[in-house]
């Protein structure tokens, strides 16, 4: 069984499609997802029923990312928030206005569901964005930090790499797991990206939002599977960018 972390796909079904053939992926395989299912192209509502029949056939975990959380207060509490509009939202509210009230429901099900966070049992932890208290995430007092968090990132990128686990000055959260495997932030918005390792964490946002294609990753080999640019899958949309 491979363990396959799937990065931001911002309705880009098109993407996740590709991906996962050439990924070959089969029912034997762990699929998580980190977040981030909808705003930026067109099929926000084809994207999260395709994820709803996806897990009746495969085993997959789905993580909570801010715009799905955005979306969520949309949907279920109509809040009405400009920047989430200006971020991706007008084109999943656009997708919505062609839902019936079924699919609302089972699309605020499938939103109410999504974890903060997964630790499997090799100490590999699975979120959207980041933690800050140093004893884990078990002790996170505000669990927003989850899917808005920037610093874990930013933390890991700018980390002496000569420093040692051991060492005083290291970091403590970055010590109580294995990897850490995450999105939110993108490594780039413009071309051709990897997921990128930094210390013990690798981001899998390679920009599907923007210009950049869909990438998952095996966990164990780090072999890496990418859609095209997601841009030219959807040529007459702006998406994010």
């Amino acid at each position: 069984m491979r363990t396959l972390v799937i990065g931001d796909i911002h309705s880009g079904l098109e993407g996740l499609k590709q991906v996962l053939e050439r990924g070959q992926v089969t029912t034997e395989d762990q699929l998580i997802f980190l977040g981030d299912y909808v705003d930026g192209w067109s099929q926000a509502v084809e994207t999260v029923d395709f994820l709803i029949d996806l897990k009746s056939n495969y085993n997959c975990r789905f993580i909570r990312g801010n715009h799905d959380e955005l979306c969520l207060e949309w949907l279920r509490d109509g809040k009405d928030n400009p920047l989430w509009l200006q971020h991706g939202g007008g084109a999943t509210l656009a997708s919505y206005k062609e839902a019936d009230k079924k699919t609302k429901e089972n699309h605020i099900q499938f939103y109410e569901s999504l974890e903060n966070y997964y630790l499997d049992t090799e100490k590999r932890l699975f979120l959207h964005a980041g933690f800050t208290n140093l004893k884990g995430v078990e002790h996170e007092y505000f669990k927003q930090t989850f899917y808005w968090d920037r610093t874990l990132w930013e933390l890991a990128r700018s980390l002496n790499p000569d420093l040692k686990i051991n060492d005083a000055h290291y970091p403590k959260r970055l010590t109580h797991y294995k990897e850490i495997f995450i999105g939110h932030t993108p490594i780039s918005k413009i071309g051709i990206a990897v997921p990128k390792q930094a210390a013990n964490v690798w981001n899998v946002d390679t920009g599907a939002a923007f210009k950049g294609p869909l990438s998952m990753l095996d966990v164990d080999t780090k072999k890496v599977w990418q859609s095209d640019p997601v841009d030219t899958l959807y040529p007459n949309e702006p998406g994010r960018n």
